[in-house]
């Protein structure tokens, strides 16, 4: 059981994987009987935002430092100028709402649109640190319950329902 924690836990923090991953793992009988849904949670979202200060405070830091690298600087700087540009049109609509749409971002579970993502953006725009981790968080926990609901089947008998 302890073994299965751990998994859960160490895939909730793989980028691209993250909660959306776990929470599966977690639920399913693959390694084992399925965890208690309560501790699945905490453990995933627990693992999930532990990168989320170290990639706000020092991604950008990287980016910029391999911008002028001779093998990673085109990359690096190819980053920087999308992650940037997109900030500056995510800002332009989103306007005042611009946490909501960090939430919704972050929470609605689509390759690509993760904690690690959501904080990549949130520090390239230089948004407020607490309310960004407030809204990735609230993002993940969505996620999560999204996940969960389509573990569980939730989603597959709605539409077997209605179809």
């Amino acid at each position: 059981m302890f073994l299965k924690y751990l998994i859960v836990f160490l895939v909730s923090m793989v980028p691209l994987i993250e909660l959306r991953g776990s929470v599966p793992i977690g639920l399913s009988p693959l390694l084992g009987e399925a965890l208690p849904i309560v501790p699945l949670y905490i453990i995933s979202i627990v693992g999930n935002m532990l990168p989320v200060p170290i990639i706000f405070f020092f991604a950008r830091k990287v980016l910029v430092w391999g911008a002028d690298k001779k093998y990673i600087g085109k990359f690096f700087k190819f980053c920087l100028e999308k992650g940037e540009k997109g900030g500056k049109k995510l800002e332009e609509k989103a306007g005042r709402g611009l946490y909501v749409a960090l939430f919704l971002f972050v929470g609605i579970p689509l390759p690509g649109t993760g904690a690690w993502t959501g904080t990549l953006a949130a520090s390239l725009l230089d948004m407020d640190f607490k309310k960004s981790v407030i809204a990735i968080m609230a993002g993940v926990i969505l996620a999560g319950i999204i996940m969960g609901l389509a573990s569980a089947g939730v989603f597959g008998a709605i539409g077997a329902i209605f179809a």
